[in-house]
């Protein structure tokens, strides 16, 4: 019956009475009329449908409301975000209704439709996401504790009894639940469910933001008995069926401090010219088995999350440092995909197979560099040298491929943040990448393209990378700021293939403010997410894409593994097979890519609150920097170091008048102009750790 009232109401240009949808569904007892009664109850708590003042049923998205997701600001308003609606939607800190950040609300589109944005006010609350809540608590005379709220978004007043708080003491990082709700709608009792340590304890405050993000950190007692029973080396049984690669020069290049090794590679020059090249990956799903605790508790970490002082590895340290990652001089087992390209960089033929290896040196990138960029050979390496600088061709040979067809590279520098033991920041700087970072980026994405291919084209269950096409009006908005600049820029927008963002970044590269410019024309794209369709991947123009080579932290490469071994080499592509695994990959790619979010913004939060902090021992300094963005309430400036600050409009030492076309502020006085791209010194005046935020002041442009 549920189905039948859905499609009356769908088909219906007006808003319905029980006693027209009982006439439309041929009701007439009284028993079919109180299940009608309570399906309509049940369709108006989903959100479904909306009941009006008049009594009267119509579907939800063809009523004024609207159900969307509450994305709050610290100064009390919030934009909710509906799906299919390009905009968001504002609501002001009276029409809130005691929603907070995250929550999922019911809105009333209260602002004319021909307004430059849309405002509502929230009906309801539908669901409360967050269940659980980071803040320091602090007593009151009464023995009350009081929780200030790490995330300033959140505007709720919690209260704590003496019984309920653990025994926690003034300062203590606490986790609370809401128990009940008291006398108005911010105002909650609440209990203190872990006390993560005091605020000026080491790591604490890294701990906060990992829990705030529900990130794991400690695995279960049932993943620690079932890693304890595995061997921690190859033994003779475990080489049944692979092929044995030990004789091969293997091995890998990694990062100075890299421990968790997933992937070594080969290469050979063929009699015909061709290139041989070996993508050898740790072959996790042999030990990960499929629905085992181990798996499970993989499959809900998602990802191994990298923090400036610490990893949280998705897999137990005795696998992601040990028997599944490739260490020098020790038997591993690897699934291999071998190669066969020709002096323009095409696949001519290739090979993927179950293998054991043993990797001759564990290489770093700044060693490799060496050789690489200064012709210096360091110790142990000269033996490699002929096989890298084979390596450094073809790798030049695939990058010269994939940027014909469109592949965009953005450039976009990353921070590296050095702390001491305790965890205190001591230098900021930018992330270095040479040739050998790219030689491994360039190598990964053949390996992963030829997997992601192979599978395809078998037309089986698989589970893909995707990145989809930028949204036109996105990529006009960024074209149109550019030319508020002054630059004319010529590309056809409506025609978004790859090369057009690729011949629209190229005519934007002498520009000063190019590293700027790159960064907000990145953020008008799509982001890249996991899909069991193959929907292709924009950003690097492939076709057919996947993620196989990070098996160790990420656990769609880890069930890419578990694929390769079900239908390649196991031969299993019976109807169950492939129906469990239909069904299996939605939720894999779908929870795989909120893992992945969550990651990316505790990593950023991490760092953001670790610039501050360094930044607060600069108070007073003076640095060289570029304005990166321009607001109605001033204007960020990212230093050479990638560190951002705002510099307010309310310190500024003249009214300034903000320009949202042009993206510019100019003084009423001075008739100064600040835009996007201008190098400025400034002065830094404030820095809050806590608050994760920076305030810097201009002193000239340079």
């Amino acid at each position: 019956m549920k189905d039948k009232i859905l499609n009356i109401l769908k088909n219906s240009d007006k808003a319905l009475s029980v006693f027209e949808i009982e006439d439309k569904l041929g009701i007439n007892d009284v028993d079919s009329t109180r299940k009608l009664l309570s399906l309509l109850h049940e369709l108006e708590e989903e959100v479904v449908i909306y009941h009006s003042n008049k009594d009267k049923y119509l579907m939800l998205e063809n009523s004024h409301l609207r159900k969307g997701v509450m994305r709050a600001n610290k100064k009390g308003f919030g934009f909710v975000e509906i799906e299919n609606c390009e905009d968001n939607v504002y609501i002001s800190q009276d029409n809130m209704n005691g929603a907070i950040h995250d929550d999922i609300v019911l809105i009333e589109i209260t602002s004319k439709m021909k307004l430059d944005r849309l405002e509502g006010r929230v009906l309801k609350i539908i669901k409360r996401q967050v269940q659980q809540y980071i803040g320091e608590i602090n007593f009151d005379d009464k023995g009350k504790g009081h929780i200030k709220l790490d995330d300033n978004k959140i505007k709720l007043n919690i209260e704590v009894p003496r019984e309920l708080s653990l025994n926690a003491v003034d300062g203590h990082k606490v986790i609370v639940e809401l128990v009940k709700h008291l006398n108005n709608n911010l105002k909650y009792e609440g209990k203190v469910v872990k006390i993560i340590g005091h605020k000026n304890d080491p790591g604490v405050d890294i701990m906060s933001i990992i829990y705030k993000y529900n990130i794991n950190t400690v695995f279960p007692d049932e993943v620690k008995e079932e890693v304890s029973q595995m061997p921690m080396e190859v033994l003779p049984y475990d080489l049944k069926g692979r092929r044995d690669l030990r004789d091969w020069e293997i091995f890998t290049i990694d990062g100075d401090d890299t421990k968790d090794i997933d992937d070594a590679i080969s290469i050979k020059r063929l009699p015909n010219g061709h290139y041989e090249l070996g993508v050898h990956i740790a072959d996790v799903s042999y030990y990960v088995k499929e629905n085992s605790p181990l798996d499970n508790e993989a499959m809900e970490r998602g990802t191994s999350v990298y923090l400036v002082d610490r990893v949280i590895p998705m897999l137990p340290h005795e696998l992601s440092n040990g028997i599944c990652s490739l260490n020098p001089n020790v038997d591993r087992l690897a699934i291999s995909c071998v190669m066969e390209f020709d002096d323009k960089g095409k696949r001519i033929d290739y090979q993927i197979f179950p293998s054991v290896i043993r990797s001759r040196i564990q290489m770093t990138y700044k060693k490799v560099n060496s050789i690489l960029e200064k012709n210096i050979v360091p110790e142990g390496y000269a033996i490699y040298e002929k096989s890298l600088r084979l390596m450094a061709d073809l790798a030049k040979i695939l990058q010269t491929a994939i940027i014909r067809r469109g592949y965009i590279n953005f450039d976009i520098n990353e921070v590296k943040i050095l702390v001491d033991e305790n965890c205190k920041p001591t230098e900021i700087t930018v992330r270095e990448s040479g040739v050998g970072e790219k030689l491994i980026e360039s190598f990964m994405i053949a390996a992963n393209e030829c997997v992601a291919t192979h599978i395809y084209f078998m037309n089986l269950p698989f589970i893909y990378r995707i990145h989809e096409t930028p949204k036109e009006e996105k990529i006009r908005s960024f074209l149109n700021f550019v030319s508020s600049l002054g630059y004319t820029i010529t590309g056809d927008v409506s025609n978004l293939k790859p090369t057009t963002m690729q011949r629209i970044l190229k005519q934007l590269e002498d520009k000063p403010e190019y590293k700027i410019l790159a960064s907000l024309l990145l953020r008008s794209m799509q982001k890249a997410i996991y899909s069991p369709q193959n929907l292709g991947h924009y950003g690097l123009a492939s076709s057919c894409y996947t993620h196989f080579t990070s098996p160790i932290r990420r656990y769609p490469d880890t069930t890419v593994h578990r694929l390769l071994h079900t239908y390649l080499f196991d031969g299993n592509v019976d109807m169950s097979t492939i129906r469990k695994w239909e069904e299996k990959l939605v939720y894999i790619a779908e929870h795989s890519s909120s893992r992945e979010r969550a990651s990316v913004d505790c990593e950023r939060e991490v760092d953001d609150m670790k610039m501050a902090e360094y930044m607060e021992g600069h108070i007073g300094e003076e640095f060289e920097g570029m304005i990166s963005s321009v607001t109605s309430f001033g204007m960020f400036v990212e230093l050479d170091n990638l560190v951002e600050g705002l510099v307010p409009i309310r310190d500024m030492k003249d009214f300034f008048h903000f320009d949202e076309e042009h993206m510019t502020l100019t003084g009423e006085k001075t008739h100064l102009v600040y835009k996007i791209g201008e190098r400025v010194i400034v002065k830094v005046v404030r820095a809050s750790k806590e608050d994760k935020t920076i305030d810097f002041e201009i002193v000239r442009k340079v």
